[in-house]
């Protein structure tokens, strides 16, 4: 009996040694699978009110009308034809009105050697060196949008692959079109007191609400942040709500990423007397809702990111800007003070209370700025930028015609640029890290040499392909 048990015994751990093994076969084929549908998968990144805009207009059937169909575009053409290669519109096809120019506008890439293409449009997070329109003839034109973060895709930060393109939209302000102020809706929302809670009251809830709040759930970005606030938690109360070094909840309904621009969530951050308004990247004019947010509503910001920042504060005293060389513990011995002195913490909010922006670049900037955010009155800043390209476009189509040389439009360096990320020596606790913390400053710099090989495989003009790209990255 004994031997029998023992042989059923081992028949039965077999049989699950089995039958774990099928599963973890399955289980590996099943997330092979799901990433080879997110790598085909295209990022449609729309900003927040590309919909909202009135005048666009699908064409039906993805093409142009009838009576535009016959010569479409060029110099002996009706239209030229403008090519999103990085497919961020989603639109088949579109005759966009630019002024008294006309352009089509278009995700089909067959449409590459077409002689009315003229140019093509890249969204910097989708720009793939896997699909590039080579050979690049001598009229192509090619125009990179990119507002987010360089972690998005670093190799376009360096100058080899930045000065690829003609034409820029970029949150630097040195772009042929800026994005600095991409956050920002207007002057108003800045100036509104519809948040503002009264210092008074600040006062007393702090009984129950630390001087800081803390709010993110991107943890251990190239900033490296996390480590420096959690440095500064250390030695002042902050309350933080994210899934970073999380350590107080918002109610069940404010959970979701998708509430942070709710009524409810702004009444909980106006109840604070700092917010920690820290970037995911540091890079010159890279400012994002983490700044705009606090000055929205009556919470003085203590911010890390852009170096340039107080270029774009509404006023001197809006804002404490860290001082990354400088220990976590003396900003906090000064948030200390402000905290419990009701006179120099008022002057941080002075501006706001007076509803006066003293800063007259960023006045002048919202107000000349040829797009607008959330605002249906205005054209949004993808509609804008494909106008750009279309207007040099026909500009060198009349060019032509007057028997003139083309002109040309290049990026530069500083169309997009941020330095080397930097990671804080404070000792941390490892319960309190992820493996991403370690990654961005050697994804930095293995994308330099990327940058290169791209620039040299573009030069050649001949189309490439990934294995060939990679033997130019590791032979650099």
């Amino acid at each position: 009996m004994a031997r029998l048990s023992i042989v059923s015994l081992r028949k039965l751990f077999v049989f699950f040694l089995c039958l774990s093994a099928v599963l973890f076969l399955l289980i590996t084929l099943q997330v092979v699978v799901e990433l080879g549908q997110f790598e085909r998968t295209v990022h449609i990144l729309p900003p927040r009110d590309l919909h909202e805009s009135g005048w666009r207009h699908r064409l039906h059937g993805g093409g142009l009308l009838a009576s535009e169909r016959t010569s479409p575009g060029g110099p002996e053409g009706q239209y030229p034809y403008i090519v999103w290669w990085s497919p961020l519109t989603g639109e088949i096809g579109r005759l966009g009105e630019c002024g008294t120019n006309k352009c089509f506008f278009t995700i089909n890439r067959t449409l590459y050697s077409h002689p009315s293409t003229q140019a093509f449009l890249f969204y910097g997070t989708d720009f793939n060196i896997e699909s590039l329109p080579l050979p690049r003839r001598a009229h192509h034109q090619w125009a990179l949008f990119h507002e987010e973060s360089p972690k998005n895709n670093y190799k376009l930060f360096h100058e080899p692959v930045i000065t690829l393109f003609n034409h820029t939209a970029t949150f630097s302000q040195h772009s042929h079109l800026p994005l600095t102020s991409q956050y920002l809706e207007n002057l108003e929302v800045l100036t509104s007191q519809t948040y503002l809670v009264p210092l008074n009251q600040k006062n007393k809830l702090r009984k129950t609400l630390a001087p800081v709040v803390y709010v993110q759930s991107d943890c251990d970005p190239p900033s490296d942040r996390d480590a420096y606030v959690s440095e500064l938690m250390k030695h002042i109360k902050v309350d933080s709500y994210g899934q970073c070094l999380h350590n107080k909840d918002l109610p069940s309904h404010l959970r979701d990423s998708i509430a942070m621009e709710e009524q409810a969530f702004y009444q909980i951050l106006a109840q604070y007397k700092f917010i920690l308004a820290f970037e995911n990247a540091v890079c010159d004019d890279y400012i994002t809702e983490k700044l705009w947010r606090p000055l929205k509503l009556g919470v003085v910001p203590v911010y890390y990111g852009a170096p340039n920042v107080r270029q774009w504060l509404p006023s001197n005293s809006s804002a404490v800007v860290v001082v990354p060389d400088e220990p976590p513990e003396k900003l906090a011995l000064y948030l200390k003070r402000l905290d419990e002195d009701d006179g120099e913490y008022a002057t941080y909010l002075e501006w706001k209370l007076k509803r006066e922006v003293s800063n007259l670049e960023l006045v002048k900037e919202l107000k000349e700025r040829p797009w607008g955010v959330q605002d249906p009155t205005q054209e949004n800043y993808i509609d804008v930028f494909e106008c750009m390209v279309c207007s040099r476009v026909w500009e060198n189509i009349d060019r032509q015609k007057k028997g003139l040389v083309p002109k040309t439009w290049q990026a530069e360096g500083n169309h997009l640029k941020c330095p080397l990320p930097r990671v804080f020596d404070f000792a941390s606790d490892p319960r309190n890290r992820t493996s991403l913390r370690g990654i961005w400053r050697a994804s930095y710099e293995q994308s330099k040499k990327e940058a290169r090989a791209l620039r040299h495989l573009a030069e050649r003009n001949k189309n490439f392909t990934v294995a060939q790209y990679w033997k130019e990255v590791f032979t650099d």
